[in-house]
């Protein structure tokens, strides 16, 4: 599937649902749609994302999910049957994240709050260190473990899967979600088990 820079742009402000059923247990917040995540109604569908190639390699997912086309319902139902669920901090489809001023990420703040009380993960893992920074107005948080809940959750930084974020790589994505499934019980902490 493809798309012209005009039909992708027709995608401009398009809101996704969130996707995250009964017993989530690790709560996955993106910064924003893309356009192509917004045309396909998939998180993270954008050709080249390393999202899904990361929970496959962190063993989050138990098969391979391709996004691009949209998502069938049996990938939806892997996934939440994994007890995995997607959200994003600001609903608004753009380009780039950068679009987004810090106003509306601040809104996504508060909105994530009430996803997270109304849903109750084990684990919130938020993919975009600088966007949550500015969301929550914490400047000097860092990735791994944050020292405050959200909502009484675990909240855990981890780097954006956008092709974007160039020094990260679907081992190093890997490797901070992997961590984050580790508390949210999804995935043991035995090497071994990969």
């Amino acid at each position: 599937m493809s798309f012209t820079r005009a039909e992708l742009e027709s995608f401009r402000d398009a809101e996704v649902p969130d996707l995250i059923g009964p017993g989530c247990r690790l709560l996955f917040v993106g910064i924003n749609p893309g356009l192509w995540t917004a045309a396909t109604g998939a998180h993270f569908a954008r050709p080249g994302n390393r999202f899904y190639p990361a929970l496959l390699a962190a063993g989050i997912i138990e098969r391979p999910i391709d996004p691009t086309a949209g998502m069938s319902d049996a990938d939806r139902d892997h996934l939440i049957g994994r007890g995995v669920g997607i959200t994003n901090l600001a609903p608004r489809a753009t380009a780039k994240a950068d679009e987004l001023s810090g106003e509306e990420l601040a809104v996504g703040a508060e909105r994530l709050r009430a996803v997270v009380r109304d849903t109750a993960p084990r684990v919130v893992a938020v993919a975009g260190i600088t966007a949550y920074r500015t969301a929550f107005g914490e400047r000097a948080a860092k990735k791994g473990r944050q020292p405050r809940d959200l909502e009484g959750v675990e909240l855990w930084l981890v780097p954006n899967p956008s092709g974007l974020n160039a020094h990260e790589t679907v081992a190093t994505l890997a490797a901070s979600y992997r961590e984050a499934a580790i508390e949210a019980g999804i995935v043991s902490g035995d090497r071994a088990d990969r």
